[in-house]
C-alpha cells in the first residue's frame, strides 16, 4: 500500500517527575494514543530529591509497550522518536552511560550555598558579584538561580560532596539527554536544556556553543559536558537493544528534543512568535517564543534558547500548581476515605462562590521560582472558619495557583513586550473547565483549551520528531492548533479577584521574614 494510506506515525517521550507519558501522533499533533507509567521521587534530608533513572526507562519501556499494543501500531510506522521532561536535573554517568548514583532533580536545593559562594561578592547587585553577574547575563541571558536548584548547582555540590563520583563522572547528562543515550547509545545535550548549567554562550540562538570563560569561572571540567544539538537534530538510530525492549523498529531515527517547557510550547502549537502558552501540571510555566534574548533578575524570569532554532523562550516557573491540587485532595479526603476522581473536585469546587469565601491559598508548597526566588516560601491556607467546607478550600487552591499566575503575568508581559491575549492551556489542569474559567476571570484573558492538553508536552516531543525528520516544518506546525473550548473573562467576578489578588500579594509581602524565619534552616 502506499504511504499515503499508512502515513508517519511520531513517538513523543515526557519524563515527568512523577510519571513518564508517551504520545503517538500524526504529523500535524493529532494524539492516536498514549500511555502513563508512575514511579517514585527519593526525599532526603537538607533538600536533597532524587530519581532512579532505572526506573525512568522501566517507565518508558512499560509505557511504551502498552501504548503499541493498545493502539495496534505498526512500529515500522513510527518515522521517529523525540523525548522531553522536567530538566535542571543532574545524571552523573560513566563512559558507558551507566549512572553512578541516583540522578539530583529540579526539586534539589542542596547546591545553595555552594551557588552563593559562586555568585557572591563584592561589589553585588541582588546577591550576585557584579563582573560575574553581567558577564552570564551577555553570554547566557540569565544567571544561575540562588536556590540551588539549576543543574550547575547540582554539578557543585558532587564535586564538593562527593568528589569521587565527580572524578569518576565521564559526563553529565540532563534527564531527557539520559533517556536519548539509553535510545542510541549515543551522547548529547539539547541546548534549549543545557543552558542551566549555565556554561553555554546563548547570544546566537541558531547556534549554541560551551564558552570556556564560563567553564573556567564556575571551575568545571569541559571535558564532563556532552557535545550540543539543536533539538531537531538527530541524535541516532535506535539502538537494537532497546528496540526489542520497547518494541520497535532498530534505526528508528531518535531527534534530540527539548526540555519539557519548550516541548510544551510546541505541542501547543505555538512556534510564532507572541503566542502565549500556560501549562497547568505538577508545576507551571508561562511561555512564548521571542526573538531576542532578555533577562529580568529582579522576577527570575528570562528568555533563553527555544526548542525552535533561532528562537528563543521566556521561561517562568511556578513550582507548585496541579501537586497544590493534588496536595489539598489527600488532605481532605485521607484515613480511608474514598479518594474522589479530579472531575468530582471540580464539581466540589463549583458549588463554592468565587472568592472562596474570602479564603487565600498560598501555592508555594516547594517554594518558588518566580516570580519571587525564594526557597523559604511555603504554602498557607488563610483564613479559615468553621464555614469553610471542602469546596472552598479546593477552589481556593485553584484562585491561589491563578493569582500566582497572575503575579507572574505583568512581568512576562513586560518582558515580552506584547500582551498575553489568548493564553493556550494545557497539562492535567486544563481538563478542569471550573480552573480554566478561574484563569481568565482572574488573568482577565482569554484561555483557549488545547486538544488532548494532558499530552501537551509529549506532543510537543512528537512533533519534534515530526520536524527534525523532515516530515513537516515550524510554521506548518502553527497552522495545525486544535483547540476545543474558549474561556473568557466573567465581568461579574472580576471586581473581587482583583481585590483578592492584592490580598494575596499582602500576604507575601507580611509573611516573607517569617518564613525566612521559620524555614531558612528547614530540613
Amino acid at each position: 500500500m502506499s504511504g499515503r494510506e499508512h502515513p508517519p506515525l511520531f513517538l513523543g517521550i515526557d519524563l515527568g517527575t512523577s510519571s513518564v507519558k508517551v504520545a503517538l501522533t500524526n504529523v500535524s499533533g493529532k494524539v492516536l494514543g498514549g500511555a502513563t507509567s508512575e514511579y517514585r521521587l527519593v526525599l532526603l534530608p537538607n533538600g536533597g530529591v532524587e530519581q532512579d533513572p532505572g526506573a525512568w526507562w522501566g517507565g518508558v519501556v512499560r509505557a511504551t509497550k502498552g501504548l503499541l499494543e493498545r493502539s495496534r501500531a505498526d512500529p515500522g510506522r513510527v518515522a521517529a522518536i523525540a523525548a522531553t521532561g522536567q530538566w535542571s536535573g543532574t545524571v552523573a554517568v560513566d563512559a558507558k552511560g551507566k549512572p553512578l548514583r541516583r540522578a539530583i532533580v529540579w526539586m534539589d536545593t542542596r547546591g545553595e550555598p555552594f551557588i552563593r559562594t559562586l555568585t557572591g561578592g563584592f561589589p553585588s547587585v541582588s546577591g550576585y558579584r557584579l563582573d560575574k553577574l553581567l558577564r552570564w547575563l551577555r553570554r547566557t541571558g540569565g544567571a544561575p538561580a540562588h536556590a540551588g536548584k539549576d543543574s550547575l548547582a547540582h554539578i557543585l555540590y558532587l564535586r564538593e560532596k562527593e568528589p569521587e563520583v565527580y572524578r569518576s563522572a565521564f559526563c553529565f547528562l540532563e534527564p531527557k539527554d539520559w533517556i536519548n543515550h539509553r535510545l542510541t547509545g549515543n551522547f548529547s545535550a539539547s541546548w534549549d536544556n543545557t543552558v542551566v548549567t549555565w556554561v553555554t554562550d546563548n547570544r546566537d540562538a541558531s547556534h549554541v556553543v560551551y564558552d570556556p570563560s564560563l567553564f573556567r569561572m564556575a571551575g568545571l571540567a569541559p571535558q564532563k559536558f556532552p557535545p550540543l544539538k539543536s533539538s531537531v537534530e538527530k541524535v541516532g538510530g535506535l539502538a537494537e537493544g532497546s528496540a526489542r525492549e520497547l518494541g520497535l523498529r532498530p534505526g528508528t531515527p531518535v531527534v534530540a528534543g527539548a526540555g519539557d517547557m519548550q516541548a510544551s510550547l510546541v505541542g501547543s502549537w505555538c512556534t510564532r512568535p507572541y503566542q502565549f502558552h500556560l501549562y497547568l501540571g505538577t508545576s507551571s510555566w508561562l511561555t512564548a517564543h521571542v526573538p531576542f534574548q532578555r533577562t529580568d533578575i529582579f522576577h527570575n524570569i528570562a528568555s533563553l534558547p527555544g526548542a525552535v532554532p533561532g528562537s528563543f523562550s521566556i521561561i517562568a516557573t511556578q513550582e507548585s500548581a496541579g501537586s497544590s491540587l493534588t496536595y489539598a485532595r489527600d488532605l481532605l479526603f485521607g484515613h480511608g476515605m474514598a479518594v474522589p476522581s479530579y472531575p468530582e473536585l471540580d464539581a466540589l469546587a463549583s458549588k463554592a462562590p468565587a472568592g472562596a469565601g474570602g479564603i487565600l491559598f498560598a501555592p508555594w508548597l516547594y517554594g518558588e521560582r518566580a516570580p519571587v526566588e525564594d526557597r523559604n516560601l511555603r504554602g498557607a491556607l488563610f483564613n479559615l472558619s468553621l464555614s469553610s467546607d471542602r469546596g472552598r478550600v479546593l477552589r481556593a487552591v485553584m484562585e491561589g495557583v491563578a493569582y500566582n499566575t497572575r503575579w507572574i503575568l505583568g512581568p512576562v508581559e513586560k518582558l515580552a513586550g506584547h500582551r498575553a491575549d489568548p493564553i493556550r492551556v494545557g497539562g492535567g489542569g486544563a481538563n478542569s473547565p471550573l480552573w480554566c474559567q478561574i484563569l481568565a476571570s482572574v488573568l482577565d484573558r482569554r484561555v483557549e483549551v488545547l486538544a488532548d492538553p494532558g499530552y501537551a508536552t509529549a506532543r510537543g516531543a512528537a512533533l519534534l520528531g515530526a520536524v527534525g525528520s523532515g516530515a513537516t516544518t515550524f510554521d506548518a506546525v502553527a497552522g495545525a492548533a486544535t483547540l476545543v473550548r474558549t474561556f473568557s473573562p466573567d465581568p461579574k467576578d472580576r471586581p473581587l479577584y482583583d481585590q483578592m489578588f492584592e490580598r494575596f500579594r499582602r500576604f507575601h509581602a507580611t509573611n516573607t521574614k517569617l518564613y525566612r524565619e521559620l524555614n531558612s534552616s528547614d530540613s
